[in-house]
C-alpha cells in the first residue's frame, strides 16, 4: 500500500489548488459534488481502503480537474495552515481528549488554544472540503459534521478485535501486547472524541450508510462497493 499512500499524498497539493480555484469562483453557484466519509474501528484498514477507494474513484471519475483525495493528517495540516496555528499545534489534533483540567491548565499556559476552539476549526474544515467535493475524509467525526449535505456516502469499517489486533501489530510493525494496547487506547480515545464533542455513539449504525466487516468482506470488495455506490449514487443497488 506504500505506493498508494505516495500517490494519494502526492495528490494533495493538485487538490488544494482546486480547492483555491474552487473558493475564487465566487460568481457560480456551487454545486453538490460528492464526497466519502471514513470511520473506523482500530485496525479495521481505515487508511488502506481509503487509498484504495482514492485510486478506484479516479480511474473513472469523469471530472479529471477534480482528483479524489485522502484527507487525514493532511486534514491536520490543512486546519493548522488556513488558521495559522504553529506546526507545533499538530499533537493537539488527534482524536483524543485530554481532561478538561489538563486542556484548562495548558490553556492558561499558553501552550495551546482551548480544545473546543481546535475542534471548532476542524469541523470549519472538513464542511468546507465536503462541499468542494472530491475527498475522502478520514475520522474526527467527519460522518457527523457532514450528515445535511448531499451526495456523502459515510462508511463505517469494523472487525473482531483479535482480527484488528493482528493487523495492527504487522502494520505498525508491534508485539502482540503493544498491537493491543494500541487498539484499545485508539478505540478509547476516537469513542470519547465523539461523545465529548457530538455527544454521539461511533458504534451507533444510523451514523452511516454502509457498515463493513473487514473479517469477512475483502478488502477489494469493499472499495467496489463504496466507490459504486459514489459513482452511482448510494440509492442504487450495487452488484
Amino acid at each position: 500500500m506504500t505506493n498508494l499512500r505516495r500517490r494519494a499524498e502526492a495528490d494533495v497539493s493538485s487538490w488544494f489548488k482546486h480547492l483555491d480555484e474552487f473558493q475564487k469562483a465566487t460568481h457560480r453557484q456551487r454545486e453538490s459534488r460528492p464526497f466519502v466519509t471514513i470511520s473506523r474501528e482500530s485496525g479495521a484498514y481505515g487508511m488502506t481502503i481509503a487509498e484504495m477507494l482514492a485510486e478506484y474513484l479516479r480511474k473513472r471519475e469523469r471530472r479529471q480537474d477534480a482528483p479524489w483525495t485522502v484527507f487525514d493528517k493532511e486534514l491536520i495540516k490543512k486546519v493548522i495552515e488556513e488558521h495559522e496555528f504553529p506546526k507545533k499545534f499538530e499533537e493537539y489534533f488527534s482524536e483524543s481528549t485530554s481532561p478538561v483540567i489538563v486542556d484548562i491548565l495548558e490553556e492558561i499556559l499558553g501552550l495551546h488554544p482551548p480544545q473546543e476552539t481546535l475542534v471548532r476549526k476542524m469541523t470549519e474544515t472538513i464542511l468546507q472540503l465536503a462541499q468542494v467535493g472530491y475527498v475522502i475524509l478520514v475520522g474526527r467525526g467527519a460522518n457527523i459534521i457532514t450528515r445535511k449535505l448531499p451526495n456523502g456516502v459515510h462508511v463505517r469499517l469494523v472487525g473482531s478485535f483479535e482480527k484488528r489486533v493482528a493487523h495492527m501489530q504487522e502494520y505498525l510493525n508491534l508485539n502482540e501486547k503493544q498491537a493491543r494496547d494500541h487498539v484499545i487506547k485508539e478505540e478509547r480515545d476516537r469513542g470519547g472524541y465523539i461523545k465529548r464533542y457530538f455527544q454521539k455513539d461511533l458504534s451507533d449504525v444510523s451514523l452511516y450508510d454502509i457498515v463493513i466487516n473487514t473479517d469477512t468482506v475483502p478488502i477489494e470488495n469493499a472499495v467496489r462497493v463504496i466507490g459504486e455506490m459514489v459513482l452511482k449514487g448510494k440509492g442504487e443497488h450495487v452488484v
